[in-house]
């Protein structure tokens, strides 16, 4: 099954886990120590994020590391870059109307 990468950032812990993994590659324990829960439900999160495409896992000896997929998160910078030229075009007109304003009461 095929989970929408939003789902996946909806959930706090796993925008933490994005957050670890964004500089350095992390084992699924050192990941874990960050967390006060067990190591499975830390593992369903990973798991979760995998399958969004969010993060990927590389085998390096016995460990297995997880980064970040970088084009998944242009993915999602890309929709929210819409609504952020929404709300940059509507605050520029807040700034208009309010310069408008004050030059009135003069």
């Amino acid at each position: 099954m095929r989970r929408d990468i939003f789902q996946a950032i909806a959930d706090p812990t796993r925008r933490s886990i994005i957050t670890l993994i964004a500089m350095q590659a992390m084992t699924p324990n050192a990941i874990a120590e960050n967390f006060n829960t067990t190591r499975q439900s830390v593992s369903k999160h990973l798991r979760i994020l995998v399958e969004c495409d969010l993060i990927k896992q590389e085998q390096q000896g016995r460990e297995i590391y997880y980064s970040l997929e970088i084009e998944k998160m242009k993915e999602i910078d890309k929709w929210i870059n819409q609504f952020r030229k929404i709300w940059e075009t509507k605050f520029n007109q807040l700034d208009e109307l309010l310069l408008t304003m004050k030059k009135q009461k003069k």
